[in-house]
């Protein structure tokens, strides 16, 4: 029973994730750790930490524990550039990084897989590249400190930087072919440049990866990603001993489900699937209204006489992501259960949740100029 990344033909739910951790010897976020960080930071974890949302991690009490001792640490996360605008799906990871950078106020690395894109899909080199330079405006729109930001694509950096590319060579010395295999299920089919990009991921895991930042210092990581990237850092994780190096802490986030259904993940290639960053109010309204699945009855007097079902509901699912008061959620869920609250109203209240979230996203992603794309991404400017 094996986690494959790049496999996305269904989504997360709380069965697969409780198998995963059992599986692959992840930690839940238990409450007693959750009490640990607000007494370590003196705040209080993000509702993605308290609803579930992130729900499994590899070491994040050893990242309090650094927290509480003042020594250094820094954070790294990623993107895949396949599409030109990124879907709420892409926002989640990059959203809970945000807040964990401004928590703990340490250093970013963001990376743009640019090459692997290439690699997996029917896109020139120069498509992908270009692609990755779109999805850097949508990034920098989250927020993030740019005093302590790095963002770099594969194809840009990797060359320019032996450092980096030393890293990558000593990871791939570490793995032989059949533990690609069963990890990432490389087949004879797989082009070589598949075999050997899992080192490319691993890489900014490593601070020697990033000499401008962290000079020669081995400093520890945590990665906050979606649970499909854990099989590129649990071979991290192996290989890091074996390098000297520290293992990357991480910490897994859930999938925001596609409109279709609560099992299914957002894809950029099904646009009916996903409210992307640059939909206009209109686009996200008929969007939630004809395809998000609802949860309610047949009729309105069943609905009154039954309530909805939450758990399947996905304009409630969302609304577990984007609406962040507790007290509010509950009422909402209360009420949408019990029939007082219709599938229409309930819609309703996702349309305007989002359409404030986009048209916010979207005035801070319209400031964002050359200068400061330059400004993320030079080594200069990042200490």
């Amino acid at each position: 029973y094996e986690f494959k990344p790049n496999n996305k033909s269904s989504g997360i739910n709380a069965e697969y994730g409780d198998k995963l951790i059992r599986q692959f010897g992840s930690q839940k976020l238990t409450e007693d750790l959750l009490e640990r960080f607000t007494k370590v930071t003196g705040q209080q974890p993000h509702h993605f930490l308290r609803r579930g949302i992130v729900f499994s991690h590899r070491d994040f009490d050893h990242i309090l524990t650094l927290k509480e001792q003042g020594k250094p640490f820094f954070l790294y996360t990623g993107r895949g550039p396949s599409a030109g605008s990124l879907h709420l799906g892409h926002c989640v990871p990059f959203m809970f990084t945000k807040w964990l950078q401004d928590v703990f106020d340490v250093p970013l690395v963001i990376q743009l897989t640019d090459d692997e894109k290439f690699l997996w899909k029917d896109l020139t080199i120069e498509e992908c590249n270009k692609l990755a330079y779109q999805n850097i405006k949508d990034i920098i729109a989250f927020g993030f400190n740019p005093e302590k930001t790095f963002i770099f694509t594969d194809l840009d950096y990797i060359p320019t930087c032996k450092e980096f590319y030393w890293n990558m060579v000593r990871i791939q010395k570490c793995v032989n072919y059949n533990q690609g295999q069963k990890i990432f299920g490389f087949d004879e089919t797989s082009y070589i440049g598949k075999i050997s990009f899992p080192s490319i991921q691993a890489a900014p895991s490593f601070s020697t990866s990033f000499p401008h930042l962290f000079g020669d210092k081995k400093l520890h990581c945590l990665i906050p990603c979606a649970i499909d990237q854990d099989p590129y850092f649990r071979m991290t994780r192996d290989v890091a001993p074996r390098l000297g190096l520290p293992k990357p802490a991480l910490l897994h986030s859930t999938f925001l489900p596609a409109l279709q259904g609560a099992q299914t993940k957002m894809s950029s290639s099904e646009v009916n699937s996903a409210v992307e960053v640059n939909d206009t109010p209109n686009q996200i309204k008929k969007k939630i209204n004809k395809y998000a699945f609802s949860g309610g009855k047949v009729s309105v007097e069943e609905h009154r006489e039954c309530g909805g079902d939450t758990s399947v509901d996905v304009s409630y699912k969302y609304l577990t992501f984007f609406e962040e008061d507790d007290e509010k959620l509950a009422k909402i869920k209360s009420e949408y259960e019990s029939g007082a609250m219709l599938t229409g109203e309930l819609k309703k209240l996702l349309i305007e949740k989002l359409q404030g979230i986009v048209k916010e996203f979207q005035e801070r992603r319209a400031s964002i100029t050359e200068t400061t794309i330059t400004q993320f991404m030079s080594r200069d400017s990042n200490s």
